[in-house]
């Protein structure tokens, strides 16, 4: 049986092959426009390879680097080819990495995919404050804040976050999600840091904040 397109655009997505990848993509938004490129191949490549990866099925963390470079020089193309399109439908979600944490590779990565399905993300580095993550949520009335971690000091301060989102009364407003190696490697520190959610990987992100969006939705309606 010949491979359809997105089966090739899977096969070069496991073989690392960037380029070969960006340019099948491109070949395609030639002919059937940009929003059907990410929607109709893209997306769905990328969710076949979040299944292997989220069973950590012989694929590496380099190999999910580079799934997230191609997507997001796609969808970089795309807002320039395309600047009345509409490519992202849900958030916005303010993410960053914890006060002294500067392991920021995978919160690039998460970054990539959520905007990838469609999410506007307000991605604001290295090395954030608890009050400066919650001040930009209340500023872009995000319902969701998603902060990383590496290591398991650094982890222990997003529990300033949920301090600062109690004290302001925004814990039915905003949801925080974490993640990181540490969680893991622990994954009891979700509660004692006081997170509402984790994913194992970046493909597993879009998924956590559909269910902490709905969450944060219902809470309010009954508030």
């Amino acid at each position: 049986m010949e491979a359809t397109i997105e089966d090739q655009l899977f096969t070069l997505m496991m073989q690392s092959n960037k380029n070969a990848a960006i340019q099948l993509i491109a070949t395609y938004a030639d002919q059937y426009g940009s929003e059907a490129a990410i929607i109709q191949l893209l997306e769905p490549a990328l969710k076949r390879f979040g299944l292997i990866w989220a069973g950590q099925e012989n694929v590496s963390l380099a190999q999910g680097y580079i799934v997230a470079r191609i997507a997001e020089e796609v969808l970089a193309q795309a807002a320039e080819d395309q600047p009345e399109y509409i490519g992202y439908k849900k958030g916005p979600i303010v993410i960053g990495n914890i006060e002294d944490d500067y392991h920021d590779l995978g919160r690039k990565l998460v970054t990539t995919f959520l905007r990838a399905y469609g999410w506007r993300v307000v991605d604001m580095g290295n090395d954030v404050l608890a009050e400066d993550l919650v001040d930009q949520a209340q500023s872009v009335d995000a319902k969701i804040i998603a902060v990383s971690a590496m290591m398991y000091t650094t982890a222990m301060n997003i529990h300033k976050v949920r301090q600062v989102i109690n004290y302001r009364d925004l814990n039915r407003k905003i949801k925080l999600a974490v993640g990181g190696a540490v969680f893991l490697l622990r994954p009891e520190l979700v509660n004692e840091v006081g997170g509402d959610g984790t994913s194992r990987n970046a493909l597993r992100a879009p998924e956590l904040m559909e269910s902490l969006w709905e969450a944060a939705d219902l809470q309010e309606e009954r508030t």
